[in-house]
């Protein structure tokens, strides 16, 4: 048996998984019996799940995702004529190795916002940053800390760093001037380095007249459309298919 000494050295090198471990094992009483490799083996197995678990959920709290239960599995397909293929391929983050983006287009009810969700989701599983917002929500953050020094260099830093940025409800309200400008340098600081998904009633080519037209504009939707995976959620309510299941 591992003594106290032990265990707290264990715990100060923030190894308390192990400390976990070597519990079962103490309870076990067929452990004592395995050859001592098998039972390293074992502690470090339980160890890593313990440790990888933990890193998951706290990206999990982090991510604030609007729907934290989403998951692909429990996506709808039936009856929707939409690609599940790629949904699903989509799902593996892959895209995210070459911080592509992904573009969900849909009318209201499709469940856009729950597949960005899956998606931060799965990104997390796979010990990733993401992060959840929704583009209002974005904006009244930037305004709310439009009195202090730099903030707009501030809350830049903050979103441009997640390796997976979900911006719901993209465009879905008008924007300024400064609103234009704000994006345009999300956007520029994300490029080719970050993944971005967009959740979107508007198609690509409807959001050039939306960021006003200009060069920034331009700039914009070339960034965050060329090579990035578009799926399509038509206009089937899911929202209304679940209340008609009930």
């Amino acid at each position: 048996m591992v003594d106290e000494e032990t265990r707290r050295k264990l715990r100060e090198m923030g190894m308390g998984e192990m400390v976990g471990a070597l519990d079962l094992q103490d309870a076990d009483r067929t452990a004592a019996a395995m050859p001592f490799g098998e039972r390293v083996r074992m502690m470090v197995d339980y160890a890593y799940e313990a440790k990888r678990a933990s890193s998951v959920k706290r990206l999990m709290q982090r991510a604030r995702l609007r729907f934290p239960a989403a998951e692909m599995g429990e996506m709808m397909y039936d009856g929707r004529g939409i690609d599940g293929v790629l949904i699903r391929e989509a799902g593996t983050c892959q895209f995210m190795e070459s911080a592509a983006n992904v573009v969900i287009e849909g009318c209201t009810g499709t469940g856009k916002s729950y597949l960005a969700c899956c998606l931060a989701k799965q990104a997390c599983k796979r010990r990733r940053s993401a992060r959840y917002v929704r583009l209002p929500d974005l904006l009244m953050e930037r305004d709310e800390m439009a009195a202090t020094e730099r903030s707009n260099a501030k809350i830049l830093r903050k979103y441009a760093r997640y390796e997976l940025l979900v911006l719901d409800e993209w465009l879905t309200e008008d924007v300024d001037d400064l609103d234009i400008s704000f994006l345009f340098e999300l956007v520029e600081r994300r490029y080719a380095t970050k993944s971005t998904v967009l959740c979107t009633q508007y198609t690509p080519a409807e959001w050039h007249g939306r960021l006003g037209g200009g060069v920034q504009a331009d700039a914009m939707v070339d960034r965050l459309v060329h090579g990035a995976i578009r799926i399509d959620l038509g206009d089937v309510n899911v929202r209304k298919l679940l209340a008609e299941k009930r």
